[in-house]
């Protein structure tokens, strides 16, 4: 069955200098974003809702409600979306509908063994090369995992947001932007996977797999251990993807 239409960006806010003003025309006004800036804008917002997890697998969004949402016309918001599909994030659809690609079986098994590779070097070098103040904030992002898991119910969006944080808290630390960019192309990929592992399946949250594997990677990185670093991330990423490959919502090869 197809998800419905996404009518709003639920939950989202408009990118910091998005100017709100009547969509319909373009009126080159001083002062006022470019088209190019609105299209970075649009699609900054649209990746942020992608790694985060905010959307799932088969979601479809309506442009007009991105744009509405939003408060741009549609022209920087048909950029963006070309440029997401350009990268495998999105997929136009016949009839100009835009949804989130299903990934089949093997295309999950390649991104999942990818992601042990990369995402495994950048947390290696984190623990090598991070400060006190990238520790205290992977810790803080740790914190906020276990209270949403701890919620009763658990907090399933609010922990969805705070793995992709701790994450990539972890992976700045490393110090290494090029390998920080390669991530966040592969999170466009499986953010709305991860989806599927917390936010469809909250009750999953209370099994504590995810919360130990974390605080793991934390007493790693405070240690200063490469392998246990890696160890814990491994654990984290291939429980998860067990996961949902067990539940069975991918497509099929």
């Amino acid at each position: 069955m197809v998800p419905p239409v996404q009518p709003l960006l639920a939950g989202s806010s408009p990118r910091p200098g998005l100017k709100r003003r009547p969509a319909p025309r373009q009126r080159v006004v001083p002062g006022a974003p470019s088209r190019e800036t609105l299209r970075e804008q649009v699609a900054g917002t649209l990746r942020d809702l992608l790694i985060a997890g905010r959307l799932a697998p088969g979601d479809k969004l309506s442009l007009r409600s991105v744009a509405e949402s939003l408060s741009v016309s549609m022209m920087p918001v048909r950029e963006a979306v070309a440029r997401l599909a350009a990268d495998g994030a999105l997929e136009v659809l016949p009839g100009r509908a835009v949804r989130v690609p299903v990934l089949t079986l093997s295309q999950f098994d390649e991104l999942t063994r990818v992601r042990l590779a990369v995402e495994g070097y950048a947390v290696e070098e984190a623990a090598r090369n991070r400060d006190e103040a990238d520790l205290g904030l992977i810790a803080g992002f740790e914190r906020a995992f276990q209270e949403a898991t701890e919620r009763e119910p658990p907090a399933a969006i609010e922990a969805v947001c705070a793995n992709r944080d701790l994450h990539f808290a972890v992976y700045h630390a490393a110090k290494l932007p090029m390998l920080t960019e390669i991530i966040e192309r592969l999170w466009l990929r499986v953010g709305p996977v991860l989806n599927l592992d917390m936010r469809d399946e909250p009750r999953r949250l209370r099994g504590g797999r995810a919360v130990h594997a974390h605080a793991t990677l934390v007493a790693a990185l405070r240690g200063r251990d490469p392998a246990a670093a890696r160890e814990a991330l491994e654990t984290d990423i291939r429980t998860a993807a067990q996961y949902i490959v067990g539940i069975g919502r991918l497509g099929a090869s």
